[in-house]
């Protein structure tokens, strides 16, 4: 039943749907959507790249270095093997870890290491990084090579606590210092890629393998992978929206509710 002196058009007018009031109201949510564009477009940038500071371990294939497929502790290199490590900051190892840079020619770094019976001879070619990769005021020794003699059945691990002790390592097996470099930290995230040198050209080789904390490809703690890690892999995060692009939406809602309101008010 319609009431004495409502006609539909004054309930209309009493409840702000007017012509005037809708266009009032439209024209304001189109002012609004340009900010909250801008700023939704603001806040869903992507976030700064992380790498990771950390020893890579590697192995010769033929000519060139390949990133090694086993950890150290499990790796079981035969007599004549060339071994490489390298300490760098590297955003994502399966393809820009750095290589070991020098000379890796087993004869002229073994030439003064006679053989032995019961035991056989790893070259390792030891690359402490840049100035660039090292932790903030260290200063990394310069890449040296040696020649380990071990028991026939010895470990990379082994080889390479022969000849460049003291290793450090973290609770979670990760190898975090070779000959006492660095003195401090383990596979640590560094926001951007700290890493200028990658010796990259001059080797030829791809790299394969995960970040630290994977666990499988290169390895520098106990087992496969890169030490029992805490799973840091590549830093990523969980494939869901970010913080940044929820209060963009968020913006976007409140500005849409708040130009409304004001439409409705004014009408």
């Amino acid at each position: 039943m319609i009431r004495a002196g409502r006609t539909p058009a004054a309930r209309a007018a009493a409840a702000g749907r007017t012509p005037a009031a809708g266009r009032l109201r439209r024209r304001a949510v189109a002012a609004a959507l340009p900010a909250a564009a801008a700023l939704l477009a603001a806040t869903a940038s992507p976030a700064e790249a992380v790498g990771y500071r950390y020893w890579s371990f590697w192995q010769t294939d033929g000519d060139a270095w390949a990133y090694a497929q086993q950890g150290p502790s499990v790796s079981r290199p035969l007599d004549g093997s060339v071994e490489g490590w390298r300490f760098s900051v590297s955003e994502d190892s399966s393809e820009k870890a750095a290589r070991p840079r020098g000379d890796r020619d087993f004869a002229e770094i073994c030439a003064d290491t006679p053989a032995e019976k019961g035991t056989k001879r790893i070259a390792l070619v030891l690359d402490f990084g840049t100035a660039d990769d090292a932790p903030g005021g260290e200063t990394p020794p310069r890449p040296r090579t040696a020649c380990a003699r071990v028991p026939e059945g010895a470990t990379s691990a082994e080889a390479l606590a022969e000849v460049a002790a003291p290793l450090r390592y973290g609770s979670d097996g990760l190898l975090c210092a070779i000959d006492g470099f660095p003195a401090s930290g383990c596979g640590e995230a560094v926001a951007g890629d700290g890493r200028k040198d990658t010796g990259e050209g001059t080797d030829g080789a791809g790299a394969g393998g995960d970040a630290p904390g994977a666990s499988s490809g290169n390895g520098n703690g106990n087992g496969n992978g890169n030490g029992g890690g805490d799973g840091n892999g590549d830093g990523g995060g969980d494939g869901g929206p970010s913080v940044g692009v929820l209060a963009g939406v968020g913006a976007v809602v409140l500005l849409g509710a708040a130009a409304a309101w004001q439409a409705r008010r004014r009408s």
